[in-house]
């Protein structure tokens, strides 16, 4: 199948077009490359351009007959969400819609969203399921709550058929190590973790140890790169018949930010220093996956469910790129 992978040089974006072209689909990468890296990509091709650019949108689609489209080109920060609530709106929302306009002039019907686990806002049931109330507490969470919305109306029209794949914390590098997660700046917890071990930062910020954990800090679900985009395959293939899906994609299982720390630590075999402050405003104690419906539906099951694992290959990527892509 002929794939357009928007924001396809980013971190999930090039994993995902590597695993499609190993599955025998043929990935066509649309990138305005102000977060993604050429050198993730690879021989892959690419167009250069940005999604508020409809008539490049239309003649990338119809030209290279594309018959799905798979979309990963978001503004991502939670905070700076916050403060330019406007800049996340123009690029998750109003860019949404004209890639989906585009895609509706030219015919092309799949469609396969990255979406988040921020869309549950403050849980209030754990682990969550597809089921639980859709409360967004910031911009960025609306964003993404506002696409599937989006979508689920334009499915209606028999003219989209749609996958809203909810993410909770994607991590690890893909393709043995090969492609990871470098973005600027980082506030991911594993790859920052993994700087403080290299010695690129002095510390790493704790925030809050008096949750209701059996050790005290946050509990959160990390899924593999590789067994995330997985899922995306999945779901690509479940469309050929199906108008409306949305999974949870984790593994289910949480680890706590001093089990990150120490696995880090143990992975790399250095130590540094942790400074412990008091908790965040709007951060759970725990937020973990329930992803039953993916596995009964999709037969989808995590390959990479340790945290181990997981640290392992993010560990592999930054020792071999300590200064990220260099592109």
């Amino acid at each position: 199948m002929n794939v357009l992978v928007a924001g396809g040089a980013g971190y999930i974006g090039s994993n995902m077009t590597a695993m499609l072209a190993e599955s025998g689909h043929k990935p066509l990468v649309f990138d305005n490359f102000s977060k993604g890296h050429k050198k993730a990509i690879k021989n892959t091709e690419f167009i250069e351009g940005d999604l508020s650019d409809y008539e490049l949108l239309l003649k990338t689609l119809k030209e290279n007959k594309i018959e799905a489209v798979m979309h990963f080109a978001a503004l991502i920060e939670v905070g700076e969400s916050v403060q330019q609530p406007l800049r996340y709106y123009q690029n998750n929302v109003s860019n949404t819609q004209n890639l989906l306009t585009a895609m509706e002039q030219a015919g092309v019907e799949k469609f396969v969203f990255s979406s988040s686990a921020a869309v549950y806002g403050m849980p209030n049931e754990i682990p969550i399921t597809e089921n639980c109330p859709t409360v967004p507490i910031n911009p960025y969470g609306e964003t993404k709550l506002a696409v599937e919305k989006m979508c689920r109306y334009q499915s209606k029209t028999g003219r989209l058929r749609y996958a809203a794949l909810r993410y909770f914390n994607a991590a690890g590098a893909g393709k043995n190590g090969e492609l990871g997660e470098d973005h600027k700046p980082e506030s991911h917890l594993i790859p920052l973790i993994i700087a403080a071990a290299m010695g690129k930062r002095q510390s790493i910020q704790v925030y809050g140890t008096d949750y209701e954990t059996p050790d005290g800090t946050c509990i959160r679900d990390y899924i593999h790169i590789e067994d995330l985009c997985r899922a995306h395959l999945l779901a690509l293939a479940k469309l050929e018949k199906s108008t409306e899906l949305i999974y949870n994609l984790g593994n289910g299982k949480g680890y706590s930010v001093k089990e990150v720390i120490n696995t880090v630590k143990q992975v790399s075999g250095k130590n540094f220093t942790i400074i412990e402050g008091p908790r965040r405003a709007g951060d759970p104690a725990i937020l973990t996956a329930d992803s039953v419906k993916a596995k009964n539906e999709l037969g989808w099951e995590p390959q990479f469910g340790e945290l181990e694992t997981i640290v392992e290959t993010a560990w592999k990527w930054h020792s071999n790129n300590p200064d990220g892509y260099l592109d």
